[in-house]
């Protein structure tokens, strides 16, 4: 049983991807990883694993340069012959899928992990529509499996067509989360409420609307509470924050920029509140973790966010781009102190219910088997 796993860079993999590489090991395949190798490559080499350093543009549209990307996911694909491939995030189900035809390849799994940049503005332009036409082309097929993280993604392809011919459909809410690791733990409040926002600084992250909650929320309580940002500038990504901008906005007191964690876990520990202002998100797996400490929420009501929060249980959802609702909601929490421990207990209690990684990754295996007897 050969299986090969491929995305587009070597962190993604790791924080989200490396636990199921290593449990489809021990399950008795023979496991290969394909992604950019941005010098963490060697982490993913491990307990059997075979990593191939496999760059690709992830926001790169040159007509030219995607077909050469083709060819190469086609040459590949030739030289492993898996079994099943799992191909996540677009740029891979689009040209993975193309390419495991042309090579027959018994089994595809799509994993949308969210569908992009390219779709946050929920419009469907011309670039849009052709990604969708070479998705049906190449994943509308009996041979293939989707994986979604929310019901809306799964049903922007179902309104084109691009999931009536597959093997199955399956919803599985984002990575997972080891509830051993991430344990819930109790708040720490001290002379200051801190207030956690953990992602990579992109604009659509809602990082505009995140400065204007801390401008509003400053002039009242700039002693009592502290916004700490946690998460690298990604220059990769379009949407990428700049540095400078992010050292300007942070005074080293009441908004802190730490810039990349190992250990994002302790980021949680230590804080009060979680925000993630998004626009957009497959599953946000800082979310997650979030839920698994017993943290409180305040998130948007975009796609993939919203699934993160039960309104006025485990925390707040607000209108995407909405500084001033976002600061509303802080606020309610930073006044009432109970209120943020009930909201962070009901949050774990969320998170065994629905984001177990045990469950997640049993899905996946029974997914990949289920392939094999085709």
């Amino acid at each position: 049983m050969k299986l090969l796993i491929i995305t587009n860079v070597d962190w993604f993999l790791i924080s989200h991807r490396l636990v199921l590489a290593k449990a489809a090991i021990n399950a008795g395949w023979e496991v290969y990883v394909a992604c950019e190798d941005t010098g963490r490559g060697r982490e993913i080499a491990v307990d059997g694993i075979k990593f191939i350093n496999f760059p690709l543009s992830r926001s790169g549209t040159n007509p030219i340069n995607e077909y050469k990307l083709y060819k190469r996911f086609v040459k590949l694909y030739k030289e492993i012959q898996p079994d099943v491939v799992h191909q996540i995030t677009i740029k891979p189900v689009v040209y993975g899928s193309l390419a495991a035809q042309r090579v027959r390849i018994k089994g595809v799994v799509n994993a949308i992990s969210g569908m992009g940049y390219m779709f946050t503005e929920g419009k469907i332009g011309l670039f849009q529509r052709l990604i969708l036409f070479l998705m049906k082309k190449g994943s509308n097929k009996q041979n293939v499996s989707f994986i979604f993280q929310n019901r809306d993604d799964q049903s922007v392809l179902e309104r084109h067509n691009i999931l009536n011919q597959v093997n199955s459909v399956n919803l599985i809410k984002g990575s997972g989360i080891d509830l051993e690791k991430f344990q819930k733990s109790p708040q720490k409040i001290n002379n200051r409420i801190k207030i956690l926002f953990a992602s990579r600084m992109l604009w659509d992250k809602g990082i505009k609307e995140l400065q204007e909650a801390t401008k509003i929320l400053k002039h009242k309580y700039s002693s009592l509470i502290q916004f700490v940002l946690v998460g690298k500038a990604d220059d990769e990504n379009r949407s990428s924050v700049s540095a400078a901008y992010l050292n300007e906005w942070a005074d080293g007191d009441y908004v802190v920029w730490k810039g990349h964690v190992e250990n994002v876990r302790d980021e949680y520990i230590d804080s009060n509140i979680v925000v993630l202002p998004s626009y957009r998100e497959g599953l946000p797996k800082n979310l997650i973790e979030a839920c698994a400490v017993g943290r409180p929420i305040v998130t948007t009501d975009a796609i993939g966010c919203k699934d993160c929060v039960d309104e006025g249980v485990n925390g707040y959802k607000v209108p995407v781009k909405d500084g001033l609702a976002l600061a509303d909601a802080i606020e309610k929490l930073i006044n009432n102190r109970d209120l943020m421990v009930r909201m962070g207990s009901e949050s774990r209690l969320k998170a065994e219910r629905e984001f177990d990684l045990k469950d997640v990754v049993s899905n996946h295996l029974r997914i990949y088997k289920e392939h094999l007897t085709k």
